[in-house]
């Protein structure tokens, strides 16, 4: 099974209709997140395929897309009834 890494999506997009295929397209990657912020799982292929239909989707005068990578050594927290993020055994992208 090949090594996925942790990151972080945000974005933060001014059209109604490119905002909504910005989330169509990070919820295809994520395993956990909330509106606008998602936890994805990720290859180095599969981070590259992100950012390249990202930057087809987004308009760089108005909107706004960060991929942060999530150091693998610190400890996740959560609050509430979060669940922590876990890569999945399998993963389907589409």
């Amino acid at each position: 099974m090949p090594h996925r890494d942790l990151y972080l999506a945000c974005y933060d997009i001014s059209e109604p209709r490119r905002l909504i295929a910005a989330l169509k397209l990070t919820r295809a990657y994520a395993t956990g997140g909330q509106k606008s912020v998602h936890e994805i799982f990720l290859t180095p292929a599969e981070r590259g395929n992100l950012l390249d239909d990202m930057a087809v989707l987004i308009d760089l005068a108005t909107d706004r897309f960060m991929l942060l990578r999530l150091d693998p050594r610190n400890k996740v927290h959560t609050l509430g009834k979060a669940l922590k993020p876990v890569d999945p055994d399998y993963f389907y992208v589409g």
